[in-house]
């Protein structure tokens, strides 16, 4: 039976690729579209700290929740973030762990756990500092859903997810065998969210199904670009054993010369050739690197793609039967308009558009950088012999110079690509934690980024605090401020943001809870560095933070 469904599908690929032809000199000019959106959607050194900052933040939630013991559990990051495969929009996948041992957590634990972090963010919801808490207990995967209002990062937390980080590594790690994985990766991830067809909760495709069906595409090239992942987890599944084996397989695709708009537009007409086998139990198998057959007592989905670390699972299960509509007219319209601005019928800006949504081709038609499709066609047809052109080249370069790792690496010079954002941003900026420190609203700078919103503050003499004071100092001691617990008028901020205040002084004409002044705070309980709350009653510390202002 598979070797049946394995044959159709390859002669409906071929008949699919018959029907839609088109020249090097045609695609080059398609590839120089999707170098610009690829380089337009990086996401900046600015996105990178922006996440680093609001995972140390989750882990000291997760300290005030839990103690400050060596009990308490920690917040670790996956998903498309870990596997550097994220841009600006994305969300942020943490996981609270609470030991690093594979131990099976009841889903009940792992309720009551959520239950007990959505507790801490509905108060900072009243407070003003996250929106959007919403726990849902009713997924496969029960997850806390919060919006930092700082940033506008929306966070999915759960609990035990070691499924989760144990492929985002994996994910990670292939990436380094070739560029194009990487690149065509986080493509057809933008084309899916433009098409709005990237969302489980809403029945259609969720992430990992895209990055295994662009994997599954470059193993059955000719010749492949990628191994099967069998061959990968030959000595283990674990990140050591699979880290070995994925240096064993570098430049594995070299003598495989496709470009990424080629194995854009082949993808799809793969995906396109194969659209009435799905239902058959045709599936798209990374772990063997080819089509496999799902019909053996497995439930068949409307779109198939195995799971890698568990195989008898779908991780496109959740495409539903009107949606799987939807995707197959996205995928349909998105080829017609490709070969549309091939043949010149369109121009480019408009195949952004439809492609990558409007913020996309605005964006980069403000830049400067859209032109008409004939007059990309004609740059390109100028250089014929040259695969990419000198504005290619300059496009790629400039993508090197930018992209921090998240492991924190710089890769190449460290530079911003252009202008930086105009948006305004309150920053707090000092020469010494004693002296020199004020705020004020000022265009931000390169390497800035937002402040998630429970290190930034509208009071005032709260945000004269540096982060410059975010260095690693003995446990928080209690703090009692002198006057009691005061609840004062004016907001005060999350109970950990780096501004200790006090009032500067306290007559006796003023009742609690007026207006009245304020002065940092600057060595409270003896701790220089140390963090507190007057109206909390309680001392914070905050973790290092690498980068320096």
């Amino acid at each position: 039976m598979i070797s049946v469904l394995c044959k159709e599908a390859q002669q409906c690929e071929q008949k699919q690729r018959k029907k839609y032809t088109a020249t090097l000199e045609q695609l080059s000019a398609f590839d120089v579209l999707l170098d610009e959106v690829y380089v337009d959607c990086l996401p900046k050194p600015s996105d990178y700290d922006a996440r680093r900052d609001l995972l140390r933040i989750f882990n000291e939630i997760a300290k005030e929740v839990y103690g400050y013991s060596a009990d308490a559990p920690v917040v670790e990051v996956f998903g498309s973030y870990s596997m550097d495969l994220f841009c600006v929009k994305s969300d942020l996948d943490l996981s609270v762990n609470f030991t690093n041992r594979k131990v099976n957590i009841t889903r009940e634990k792992k309720i009551q756990t959520l239950r007990k972090f959505a507790k801490k963010f509905y108060q900072l919801q009243r407070n003003g500092f996250v929106r959007g808490v919403n726990p849902v207990t009713t997924a496969r995967v029960p997850v806390l859903k919060v919006v930092d209002r700082g940033t506008e990062i929306e966070c999915d937390i759960s609990v035990e997810n070691q499924d989760g980080i144990s492929k985002s590594k994996t994910i990670y790690m292939i990436g380094s065998i070739d560029e194009r994985f990487r690149k065509l990766s986080f493509l057809m991830k933008a084309w899916a969210k433009a098409q709005n067809i990237n969302s489980a909760k809403d029945q259609t495709l969720n992430s990992l199904s895209i990055i295994l069906l662009v994997a599954f595409h470059l193993q059955t090239r000719n010749p492949p670009i990628l191994p099967p992942f069998s061959a990968l987890f030959k000595d283990g599944n674990d990140s050591v054993a699979v880290e070995s084996s994925v240096c064993k397989f570098s430049n594995y695709g070299i003598s495989n010369k496709e470009s990424v708009a080629e194995l854009f537009v082949s993808l799809l007409n793969k995906l396109l050739s194969v659209e009435k086998l799905w239902s058959e139990g045709l599936c798209a198998s990374t772990f063997e690197g080819s089509w496999i057959s799902r019909t053996r007592g497995d439930r068949v989905g409307r779109i198939n793609v195995e799971d890698f670390a568990d195989r008898s699972q779908n991780v496109a299960r959740a495409v539903g039967a009107v949606e799987v509509k939807q995707i197959y007219r996205c995928i349909q319209l998105s080829v017609q308009h490709i070969f549309d601005f091939l043949n010149k019928k369109i121009g480019g800006n408009s195949l952004r558009e439809f492609l990558f949504g409007q913020d996309v081709a605005s964006k980069l038609a403000g830049a400067g950088t859209a032109k008409s499709g004939k007059k990309e066609v004609q740059s390109v047809a100028l250089s014929k012999g040259n695969k990419k052109t000198v504005h290619v080249d300059s496009i790629l370069t400039k993508s090197r110079t930018s992209v921090k790792s998240p492991r924190g690496m710089a890769q190449g010079k460290h530079k911003l690509l252009g202008p930086t954002d105009s948006s305004l941003t309150k920053r707090s900026r000092t020469d010494d934690w004693l002296g020199g420190t004020f705020s004020e609203l000022s265009r931000r700078q390169p390497g800035e980024q937002p402040m998630p919103y429970y290190l930034a503050n509208s009071w005032g003499p709260m945000s004269m605090i540096s982060r410059e004071a975010m260095y690693n100092r003995p446990q928080p001691v209690p703090f009692e401020p002198t006057y009691g617990r005061m609840r004062f008028a004016e907001h005060s901020g999350h109970p950990n943001l780096i501004a200790p205040a006090v009032p500067h002084m306290f007559p006796s004409r003023h009742p609690i809870g007026s207006q009245i002044s304020y002065e940092p705070l600057r060595h409270p309980v003896g701790y220089p560095n140390s963090v507190f709350d007057s109206r909390q009653s309680s001392a914070y510390i905050l973790p290092p933070h690498r980068r320096r202002f």
